[in-house]
């Protein structure tokens, strides 16, 4: 194939970009430099609108564009002061990382110089400004915003002056009634239970000033060591979990030179692979780890607002009290007029919610935000590293968000350490906002990298991680909240059930549909007196239904809706279904009673608790449940659970048809199984979070690896790779992962040399 030629202003030799039948870039560069500058080409010629749209996410200043639905993400972000971060991180990186950063920035401000531009900024009327180093931090910051810790504790402080202290533990996400550990693999341990002595303090200040204003992402991976294989080799798999939104979170891109030869996800507007990818002799995958990252402090303040209480004695004498730093920012926002937003910073951290001059707020302590966070340096060691354990120190440093690192290698290791930044301080601090004029609440340092968690060659042959309890104990203060254990233990349940694995195997893990609480559930309604025969016979299939959650499925429809019919009532007999809207909203995206105790209903289901039900028994919920779906009419789960690709700018601009959203079909799973499509209720029963990204492994044996990714690689609309693999995503196929450079060439569809600009011409 003779390739045609593309000069580009600063690159300095030239680079082949080769695309194969899904569009997916394959770079090939001479040095490290020219491979960061062709992946920032790539990256702006793919996803330029989608780079600055996260870039405007993070600058707060995306209701220029989406107008005024986006303004309370825009105001959350500059209370954050997140363009103070990022500028901050870029003055700690290392030489190679600012020359890898600059390399990148070069190349996308080379394709903004040379165009074609996507189409949605014909739309906005809009020009991309140029990018700028710090704008990379910028993107990767807004990808990893979870927040993970944050909204729980939230939910508790607003729900405790309804349900009291000794409900406490049952708000909780994790609702096993063990907590399957991911060390050691396979491990269950005791739930955690709040000390609620050390909580004294902080449920007095919520139960006295109950009128305060106080202000979900997953994923899975697991690894087999090669004993545990038909080849002898690791495998390697995994999905994150993510809004689907559009364009996808991750680009699929190989990029290779003298230094490196990666192929991988990339997250467009960041350089390397920082999340999942393989290089010639390791590959390496995350989740989220769900380690306690933040605190939310209760501030007390007077003068209105202007002076805050920084610490008192514990007999709350000596009071010292010290000035508010205060700025207000504008915000431009599309359709209406531009709008002030305040922020107050204490040496706690920014408000995120609450008004100062009403006396009492919160404010968010970030670790990655209270001083230069270097995990940019990470990147660049990461694609050199030659073994589990050199990738693993290659993540010293890292802080953005916490990950389970898992990872494999072709000497035959398997691995996972936890790379998070994590704050030494009390337990008491996951559960509730806590005082933060009193010292017992502070933060004391961090952990030291060589604290966290990690395992190399565990003695069981396999490690399995999907948002559930790290370890089984630990001697520092690590988390309180994770993702219950369902998914990992179902996880566990197939792997362990293979006696030699191969890559098919992992492929079958990916499609499973099966909910293990469902299964519970539908356990429970066995023994119900039910005086109604469509109740009878609802209940008859829901108990001898196999708890898989196909699309063409009417038991898994019934059973979505009976969870949903339990949440409301637990919601509305605890008294937590009237909470204040503006209490559940203060921190965007905000809390959703249903939402949250939904969670709760399999472990108080099976404890048989009644704590939260208002006197009821549970047989009483159960047939008033089940009453009330046996008079829906019975149809699929499909029929309403469906693959929507939705473009932010749709609402903006509801008549262009580029932008209307696209149903792709139905589609199995919900937030439980492993086959995951998750719903949010309050938005409508389509598909709104899933495994954005599927991948296999096969460690060693590269050219067998493969993968798929939510809609395609590209973000224009009007590109036939817009949506070319959304159907192979429903089903739960993939497209081959070509590795092997003469298998690129030959594989190739296009075959493009971009070459640097003669001086002459610049």
């Amino acid at each position: 194939m003779t390739p045609t030629t593309r000069q580009l202003p600063g690159l300095r030799a030239p680079v082949d970009l080769w695309r194969d039948a899904w569009g997916i870039a394959h770079l090939r560069a001479r040095g490290a430099d020219d491979a960061f500058f062709a992946l920032g080409h790539v990256h702006a010629s793919d996803r330029l609108w989608q780079m600055d749209a996260l870039r405007r996410r993070t600058l707060g200043r995306y209701a220029e564009w989406l107008g005024p639905s986006a303004l309370p993400m825009d105001m959350l972000a500059r209370r954050l002061g997140l363009t103070e971060c990022c500028r901050r991180d870029l003055l700690a990186v290392n030489d190679d990382t600012r020359a890898m950063l600059a390399a990148y920035t070069a190349g996308v401000n080379a394709f903004i110089a040379t165009g074609p531009l996507p189409p949605e900024y014909a739309l906005l009327g809009a020009t991309p400004e140029p990018w700028q180093d710090w704008h990379c931090i910028a993107v990767l910051r807004q990808t990893s915003l979870l927040l993970n810790s944050v909204y729980p504790k939230l939910w508790r402080a607003i729900a405790l002056p309804i349900v009291g202290a000794a409900a406490l533990d049952r708000l909780r996400m994790n609702d096993g009634s063990d907590d399957l550990a991911c060390m050691p693999p396979g491990a269950s341990a005791d739930r955690i239970a709040p000390d609620m002595a050390a909580l004294a303090d902080a449920m007095a200040a919520f139960i006295g000033h109950s009128d305060t204003e106080a202000g979900a992402g997953g994923s899975n991976n697991w690894a087999l060591h090669g004993s545990r294989t038909r080849s002898g080799r690791p495998l390697l798999a995994g999905d994150p979990h993510r809004v689907l939104d559009m364009p996808n979170l991750y680009l699929q891109c190989h990029v290779a030179c003298d230094e490196f030869d990666v192929i991988g996800l990339t997250s467009p507007g960041v350089p390397g692979f920082p999340h999942f990818a393989h290089n010639r002799d390791v590959a390496w995958c995350v989740t989220v780890a769900f380690v306690d990252t933040a605190d939310l402090y209760l501030e007390r303040f007077e003068d209105q607002g202007r002076r805050y209480l920084l610490r008192t004695d514990a007999d709350g004498g000596n009071a010292q009290w010290a000035e508010v730093a205060r700025r207000v920012e504008r915000i431009r926002v599309r359709g209406q007029a531009d709008v002030d937003c305040e922020v107050l910073v204490t040496a706690r951290g920014p408000v995120v919610a609450g008004a100062a001059n009403s006396g009492s707020a919160l404010v968010l302590r970030h670790s990655s935000d209270v001083e230069a966070d270097r995990s940019f340096d990470c990147l660049r060691p990461m694609m050199q590293a030659r073994s589990v354990a050199a990738l693993f120190e290659a993540s010293r440093g890292w802080g953005l968000v916490d990950h389970n690192l898992v990872a494999a290698d072709t000497q035959g290791h398997i691995g996972h350490h936890v790379r998070a930044k994590i704050p030494r301080r009390p337990a008491a601090n996951g559960w509730l906002p806590v005082p933060g004029w009193l010292d017992r609440h502070a933060w004391r340092g961090w952990l030291a990298w060589e604290q966290l968690p990690r395992q190399i060659d565990p003695a069981a042959g396999l490690i399995v991680t999907a948002n559930n309890r790290i370890v089984e104990r630990h001697d520092e203060y690590l988390s309180t909240d994770c993702h219950p254990p369902h998914r990992a233990r179902r996880i566990w349940q197939l792997l362990t059930a293979l006696e030699a694995a191969d890559s098919a195997d992992m492929h079958a893990v990916h499609r499973d549909t099966v909910s293990l609480p469902a299964l519970d559930i539908c356990a429970r309604l066995a023994p119900l007196a039910l005086a109604e025969p469509a109740s009878a016979a609802l209940r008859e299939r829901l108990v001898a239904w196999d708890g898989r959650l196909d699309a063409d499925s009417t038991e898994a429809n019934a059973y979505v809706s009976l969870r949903l019919a339990l949440a409301r009532q637990v919601a509305q007999r605890s008294g937590l279904g009237v909470t204040d809207p503006g209490l559940r909203g203060s921190i965007p995206p905000g809390l959703v009673p249903e939402y949250q105790l939904g969670w709760c209903v399999p472990q108080l289901l099976r404890a048989d608790d009644r704590a939260l039900l208002g006197g009821a028994s549970w047989s009483e919920v159960l047939t008033q449940a089940l009453q009330e779906v046996a008079r829906e009419p019975a149809a699929a789960w499909g029929a309403r659970h469906r693959l929507l690709l939705q473009h932010p700018l749709a609402a903006v601009f509801p008549g262009e048809t580029m932008l209307a959203p696209r149903d792709m079909g139905a589609i199995g799973g919900d937030n439980e199984t492993v086959f995951s499509a998750g719903y949010l209720a309050h938005l409508g029963m389509h598909a709104h979070y899933a495994s954005v990204a599927r991948y296999v492994f096969d460690v060693g044996q590269w050219d067998d690896c493969r993968w798929i990714v939510f809609h395609g690689a590209s973000g224009d609309p009007r590109d036939a790779h817009y949506d070319d693999q959304s159907a192979a995503w429903r089903r739960c196929e993939s497209v081959p992962m070509h590795y092997d450079w003469a298998t690129v060439a030959g594989q190739a569809v296009a075959h493009q040399r971009l070459t640097g600009v003669p001086p002459a011409t610049v």
